[in-house]
């Protein structure tokens, strides 16, 4: 979490509480943690419109073909065709 620890935690909640006081320290805390809950609902709803948006941007993929779907009795008379040379 940004790469506060324990201990910058607990300093950072004393400092709060002597500015604070110990009456008002609720209240502050109650109002962060809706803040902070709003910012989070905001920027996961800001990024699933850009993916909704990036989705239908997409043009439709092209459908390949490769060997690997060639049935295998296909591959057995291609392997087993035999090189056309000319006689000179």
């Amino acid at each position: 979490m940004f790469g506060i620890g324990l201990p910058e935690i607990l300093v950072i909640l004393v400092v709060a509480l002597i500015v604070v006081g110990p009456s008002r320290l609720p209240e502050l805390a109650k109002s962060l943690g809706k803040a902070f809950n709003e910012f989070k609902r905001m920027a996961d709803e800001v990024k699933e419109t850009i993916q909704e948006e990036v989705i239908k941007e997409e043009p439709p993929k092209k459908m390949v073909i490769s060997q690997e779907t060639v049935p295998e009795t296909e591959k057995k008379e291609e392997n087993n065709a035999k090189p056309v040379t000319r006689d000179a």
